[in-house]
């Protein structure tokens, strides 16, 4: 690891002195991946340093669309619908020289169905994974799944022989605080390999020379120099100074700055994430509030009163320089099931909010903690700067306490925070995830980012039904009676529907992709 880091520093002192080659990207953003794990977090920027290093079977290219990876072909099987069928890719291998195969892809999805994967909801309709040949896999799944293909675009194919060899066979438990082989070096079959790792310092990564896509993308990029900068000043004198090639979170008070500076381009595009707030309104008695041997989260009105008085406009406006959508549910236009109407309802009403929690008996407000990150989505810490003062008008005083992801996380994922901001992308572009995740009960297979303690066992069944649903019509009538019951609950507080702001030397050519995720084998160098 000393002889990896001293190599990391020599590059970057090499880069610094001379310039970036035409090969060199020197890439930034807020903050790191999580885990060098592949199925340890569900998160944006872990996966998109994943993607450079493992492969799913599908991905998205930057257009959203599906394109073959490790699979050339997949389809439901002929006469059983409740199997699909993947043929693998020829003639792939690891870094490490070792050939993929289907008992690859059977490893891999049994170890992401494991507890402590953070990727299992994505596959709890899966039964079993079996090998048919070396480049052949089936999926049976418990009942028809017509939309399977969508929940493996990252899902990444780990070699079985590797992780025995190095005990990394188990998930890493990031809520424990685990640290294992696995999230600290890879073995993938990916456009690139790990050089050196420093967690939130840098991690250099090179090109594959036996990769599979040779003759099927650019690959202009040959090295890649990758260095969290949270400060968004910072990380934006790096860009003008050029001591990195692309940034992609490039602030909103700085993007007239960028896009008017010679040599430099920003490019924007909606986002496949909605930016909100949970709150715990599963227990009797939350810690962090002031209100004893009582819950006030508890009480619709009080959570609907809450929402009210968040001024979205504002928000757009002065924290995001209109730089967001306002959102009245937490999907994204781009997410089969989203309802124009649904989300267009948040409106904000000071005096009927008041009323409301004068309803529910607090008249006279309460405080509450809210936990806040402060480098993982655009202004997150500002927006909920923004809040404490929009709440305090209805007499809730919010305590901020705003930290990095990887202290934030595992609060929500270890029920430990009560009022909290999260994002949510949704890659497979269906509701059926989003409930998964945020919507369903918290147990073995699904409700991990449920942080709410909300509990339907009748919105349960909707959600699993979805499934094994083949009659789409039908289907859609349940996403929406779904959505219906979480509007009314107000589960969450919408807030936005967040923009992305890439920005990058004119020598880089890419587009934005939809889910914020880089994959830089597409890129161009000019």
């Amino acid at each position: 690891m000393k002889t990896k880091t001293v190599l990391a520093a020599a590059l970057l002192a090499t880069t610094a002195m001379t310039g970036a080659s035409a090969e060199t990207l020197r890439w930034a953003r807020a903050g790191d991946s999580l885990t060098l794990d592949p199925h340890a977090q569900n998160e944006g920027p872990t996966h998109t340093l994943s993607h450079q290093i493992y492969e799913p079977l599908i991905i998205r290219d930057h257009s959203g669309e599906f394109q073959a990876a490790l699979a050339t072909d997949w389809a439901p099987k002929e006469g059983d619908p409740n199997v699909w069928v993947f043929n693998l890719r020829q003639g792939v291998t690891y870094h490490d020289g070792a050939d993929f195969t289907a008992e690859d892809v059977v490893f891999s999805i049994n170890r992401a169905k494991s507890e402590t994967s953070a990727m299992k909801e994505l596959l709890t309709s899966i039964t079993e994974v079996r090998a048919v040949d070396d480049h052949t896999v089936e999926f049976v799944t418990d009942g028809p799944n017509p939309i399977l293909p969508a929940n493996l675009t990252n899902l990444f194919m780990m070699d079985k022989g590797w992780a025995e060899s190095n005990d990394a066979v188990a998930v890493q438990d990031v809520a424990g605080g685990e640290t294992t082989f696995a999230s600290s070096n890879t073995n993938g079959t990916g456009a690139f390999t790990l050089v050196s790792r420093e967690p939130d310092v840098r991690t250099v990564l090179e090109a594959n020379e036996n990769y599979w896509g040779k003759d099927d993308f650019p690959l202009d990029v040959t090295e890649i120099v990758y260095t969290p900068i949270q400060n968004a000043a910072t990380r934006v004198a790096a860009l003008l100074s050029g001591e990195v090639d692309f940034i992609q979170d490039v602030p909103v008070q700085d993007l007239g700055r960028v896009g008017d500076t010679e040599g430099l381009v920003v490019k924007t595009a909606p986002q496949n994430r909605v930016i909100f707030f949970g709150m715990n309104m599963g227990a009797d008695d939350i810690a962090n509030d002031d209100v004893e041997g009582a819950n006030p989260l508890a009480d619709a009105k009080v959570r609907k009163a809450m929402s009210m008085a968040i001024n979205r406009d504002a928000i757009k406006q002065v924290v995001m320089r209109d730089q967001s959508q306002p959102a009245g549910m937490i999907a994204p236009p781009f997410v089969n099931g989203w309802n124009e109407e649904m989300d267009s309802s948040a409106t904000t009403d000071i005096e009927g909010a008041k009323a409301l929690m004068e309803e529910a008996g607090y008249g006279d407000g309460f405080s509450i903690q809210l936990d806040c990150p402060n480098d993982r989505y655009v202004n997150d810490e500002a927006i909920c700067q923004a809040a404490v003062g929009m709440l305090a008008q209805i007499g809730v005083t919010v305590n901020l306490d705003a930290k990095p992801k990887a202290q934030h996380f595992p609060l929500i994922e270890n029920g430990e925070t009560d009022f909290y901001m999260l994002g949510w992308g949704v890659p497979t572009y269906d509701s059926e995830y989003i409930f998964n995740f945020l919507v369903h009960t918290r147990g073995d297979e699904r409700g991990s980012w449920n942080g709410t303690g909300y509990s339907n066992p009748d919105l349960d069944a909707k959600i699993v039904s979805l499934a094994s649903e083949t009659d789409l019509e039908a289907r859609n009538a349940t996403i929406n009676e779904i959505w219906q019951v979480v509007q009314e609950e107000q589960l969450y507080i919408p807030i936005h529907h967040q923009v992305l702001n890439w920005g990058m030397t004119d020598a880089v050519g890419t587009e934005v992709s939809p889910e914020d995720d880089p994959k830089f084998k597409f890129f161009e160098m000019n």
